[in-house]
């Protein structure tokens, strides 16, 4: 699992229906993402909305399904 956000791609330790945790710290303002998904060889990719960003001090990250 990981976050794509423009270039970058964040490690996604774990994820909910409106959150996600990343594996290590990072900063990224207000806007849109996309989840990366693969399970057994089939990906699967959505587009998030981070209506708060992403804080370094912050654990939980809030999205919402765009």
């Amino acid at each position: 699992m990981a976050l794509l956000l423009n270039e970058r791609s964040l490690p996604i330790a774990q994820l909910g229906p409106d959150f996600l945790f990343l594996a290590a710290p990072a900063s990224h303002p207000p806007g849109i993402a996309e989840v990366f998904l693969s399970v057994d060889g089939h990906e699967e990719r959505w587009t998030v909305r981070l209506p708060e960003g992403i804080q370094p001090a912050d654990e939980r990250v809030s999205v919402s399904r765009v």
